[in-house]
């Protein structure tokens, strides 16, 4: 069979140990980011089956129509909206998804917190520029962090933040604020009130239709002068240029990023990448090699048990597999 793997960025799915898996078929890697529908279907044409790389590359409906002889697509992780999985039913292309893990996530997270806080990177930039001790930065002891959305990454930053001393307040459904005071945490009174009350704001919510644009100009300006917004979940969850129009404003005062609206952003103009009080990493929440191995070796183990006609379970399962 005919394996495709898309937007492999840094080179390294080869170097996998999972890799080997897949020994016995046909591989083809691409490592470009590409968005055009014609070069897409061009390199995707003889594939059987296609493993995706997260929610980078989009399949819909124009582009699965070019591809009458794919079987498969095997996704890293859960199926996001990037995908279209009706329109891939309809085509008879059988979708198949893997597990996630909060980990990497968690500790990229408390990584930009901790960075942000003390002010690590014009630190660092200093002294490799030749100069000594240029800013004074801030410890985390005592500030509240603030998370919107406790499944496993909002409940593992809680954690952390007990261990470096760091009071929590949780919002978000009824269900996890009640969660979080189970475990020993505060639940915020109101939305309103987790904007207004934390130093640290951590954003650790799916993105759906009912989280799209969740927040907005009104939640920023109750920040702190002096809070930190850290996203590491979407960047779609805050409406467009409500972020930098509140930095501008003074509410909140820093921002840690791992998400933008467009992806890859290799702008060196970005104004987030040239705002002093951003910090900016490339998506690297999930990119990490023990993640990677989780996440395609899951893909990898769905596609052979698929062409070996083993019991599948579909993310689509009223499709209708097409052979040959």
């Amino acid at each position: 069979m005919h394996i495709v793997i898309p937007d492999d960025y840094q080179n390294v799915i080869r170097s996998l140990d999972c890799f080997a898996r897949l020994a016995d078929h046909r591989v083809t890697l691409h490592h470009d980011p590409v968005t055009d529908r014609d070069v897409l279907a061009e390199r995707f044409a003889d594939a059987d089956a296609l493993v995706l790389t997260r929610e980078r590359t989009v399949i819909d409906e124009a582009l699965l129509a070019r591809l009458p002889r794919l079987k498969l697509i095997s996704q890293t992780g859960k199926v996001a909206a990037h995908l279209d999985v009706d329109a891939c039913t309809r085509h008879g292309v059988a979708v198949m998804e893997g597990r996630g893990s909060p980990i990497a996530p968690a500790e990229l997270t408390w990584a930009l917190i901790l960075m942000a806080r003390r002010k690590l990177l014009p630190a660092m930039q200093g002294l490799y520029g030749g100069q000594w001790q240029v800013n004074l930065g801030d410890r985390l002891c005592g500030q509240t962090l603030g998370i919107w959305g406790y499944g496993k990454i909002g409940q593992r930053l809680a954690r952390y933040a007990q261990a470096f001393e760091m009071p929590v307040l949780v919002w978000g459904s009824d269900e996890s604020r009640a969660a979080a005071e189970r475990d020993g945490h505060r639940a915020a009174g109101s939305r309103e009130a987790l904007f207004a009350e934390a130093d640290v704001l951590s954003l650790n919510l799916r993105l759906s239709e009912r989280t799209l644009h969740a927040v907005g100009a009104d939640d920023l300006a109750r920040m702190k002068p002096s809070a930190l917004l850290v996203n590491t979940s979407r960047a779609q969850l805050i409406a467009p240029g409500a972020l930098l129009a509140a930095l501008d404003k003074g509410r909140p005062g820093y921002a840690a990023l791992d998400v933008f609206e467009q992806e890859p952003m290799t702008d060196r103009q970005h104004p987030l990448l040239r705002h002093p009080r951003v910090l900016c990493t490339p998506h690297l929440g999930y990119v990490e090699r023990q993640g990677y191995e989780l996440y395609f070796g899951d893909a990898f183990a769905n596609v052979l048990d698929f062409f070996e006609g083993k019991p599948c379970t579909f993310a689509n399962p009223e499709v209708e597999r097409r052979h040959g």
